[in-house]
C-alpha cells in the first residue's frame, strides 16, 4: 500500500514504491577527509556509464576543472582551497593551549609523530594532514615547516592552507521531488532505493531539474534529455560494486546497506573527534531531515555551504497537498461567488 504522503516520496522507498522482499536499500557514504582529489570516480563512471567527455577546460577555480554536477558530469570532485593561519590543526597540548581539545593519549602520539616524522607538531596520527605532508616531502609548497618563496624561515606573517575535496553525487533522496514531478515516469524508484532516469522515455520537460534541492539533475545540450547518476543500477544488478566506489584507492567513497554506512559514518566521526578533528560531521544521514535522509551522504570538515551543499535541504514536492488544498477552496469560492453573482442579479 502507497504511504498516505505520496508526494513527499516514499518513506521506505523500494517497499513503499511496490517492491516485496525488496533487498536492503543501497547506497553511498563519502568519507571527505581521505579524499585526495584524484578523480577516480569520476573517470569510471564516464568510462562504464558511456558519459560524454567534459570539465576538459580549466577554469581557474584551483585544480576543479569540473565546475559542477551536469546531464555530462555524474561525479564531481570540489576541490576548496582555504587560508588558515599556522597551527589551525593542531591538538591542545603544552605548547598550543589554544588547539581543540582531545585526550592526553591523543596529544602525546601527535608530539611523538611530529618528532618521528617532521610534521608539524600535535598533527593527529593517521590524519590526510599528517600524511599528504609526510608524502609531498619538504619541498611541497605552502605546507607548514616549509619555507615558501620570499618568506622568512620563521611562522611570524605565514598563512598555511588545506585542501577540502569531496566527491559529490545525486543524493538518491528518501523524499525524492523529481519522482514526484515526472509526468512521464522516466523517473523510477529501483528495488535497491535509488532513483534512476530512463532516458529513452524522458520527454525534456525538465521538471525535474527545478523540483531537485541539490540542483543535481541537469539536461543535456542538443538532447534535452535529463541525466544524472543511476548509482551504476546495472552493477548492483549483477551483484557489483558502482564503478565509482570500485576505482577509488582511498576508500573515500564507499557502497553498501544505507543503515550499515550510518553507522560506519557515526563511528568515524566519532574517531576523528578523539584525534583533534572538531569540525567532522555528516551531512545527509538524518533520516528526519527535510527529504528523509539521503542515500548517499557524506563526512565533511566544514560547513555543507562551503562545499556547495544546501544546509538545509527541504523536498520541494512537500507542500504541494496543501497548496491544491488551498487552491481547491479557492476555486469553489469563485464559482460560488459568480453564482451567487449571476442568480442574484436576475430579476
Amino acid at each position: 500500500m502507497p504511504h498516505a504522503n505520496a508526494l513527499y516520496g516514499p518513506l521506505d522507498p523500494a517497499p513503499d514504491a511496490g517492491y516485496e522482499d525488496a533487498p536492503p536499500r543501497m547506497g553511498f557514504f563519502t568519507d571527505t577527509s581521505v579524499c585526495i582529489g584524484c578523480k577516480a570516480c569520476e573517470v569510471a563512471c564516464k568510462e562504464w556509464n558511456g558519459v560524454p567527455q567534459s570539465g576538459l577546460d580549466m577554469l581557474g577555480m584551483s585544480y576543479d576543472n569540473t565546475g559542477a554536477l551536469t546531464a555530462n558530469s555524474w561525479r564531481h570532485v570540489a576541490f576548496i582551497e582555504q587560508p588558515r593561519p599556522v597551527g589551525w590543526a593542531t591538538p591542545a597540548f603544552e605548547g598550543n593551549p589554544d588547539g581543540p581539545a582531545v585526550s592526553p593519549a591523543t596529544a602525546a602520539v601527535g608530539a611523538r609523530t611530529s618528532a618521528d616524522t617532521g610534521t608539524e607538531p600535535g598533527l593527529p596520527p593517521g590524519s590526510p594532514v599528517a600524511a599528504a605532508r609526510m608524502s609531498a616531502g619538504p619541498d611541497f609548497l605552502g605546507m607548514p615547516g616549509t619555507q615558501p618563496p620570499g618568506r622568512g624561515s620563521g611562522a611570524q606573517g605565514r598563512t598555511d592552507f588545506r585542501w577540502l575535496m569531496a566527491s559529490d553525487v545525486c543524493k538518491h533522496c528518501t523524499h525524492a521531488a523529481c519522482l514526484d514531478v515526472c509526468p512521464t515516469g522516466s523517473l523510477f524508484r529501483t528495488e535497491f532505493g535509488t532513483v534512476v532516469v530512463q532516458e529513452d522515455i524522458c520527454n525534456g520537460c525538465g521538471y525535474c531539474v527545478s523540483a531537485c534541492p541539490y540542483g543535481v539533475i541537469d539536461q543535456r545540450k542538443g538532447d534535452g534529455r535529463a541525466w544524472k547518476c543511476t548509482l551504476c543500477y546495472d552493477r548492483l544488478g549483477a551483484g557489483m560494486t558502482p564503478a565509482c566506489a570500485q576505482a577509488c584507492p582511498t576508500e573515500s567513497i564507499q557502497y553498501g546497506p544505507v543503515r550499515e554506512l550510518r553507522e560506519r559514518a557515526a563511528a568515524r566521526v566519532e574517531v576523528l573527534h578523539e584525534r583533534g578533528v572538531p569540525e567532522a560531521r555528516l551531512y545527509g544521514h538524518d533520516p528526519d531531515d527535510g527529504v528523509g535522509g539521503d542515500g548517499a551522504f557524506f563526512l565533511l570538515l566544514d560547513e555543507p555551504e562551503v562545499y556547495g551543499l544546501p544546509p538545509d535541504p527541504v523536498v520541494t514536492t512537500r507542500d504541494l497537498p496543501k497548496m491544491w488544498k488551498h487552491a481547491g477552496l479557492a476555486a469553489l469560492a469563485i464559482t460560488a461567488a459568480t453564482v451567487f453573482g449571476f442568480l442574484g442579479g436576475r430579476p
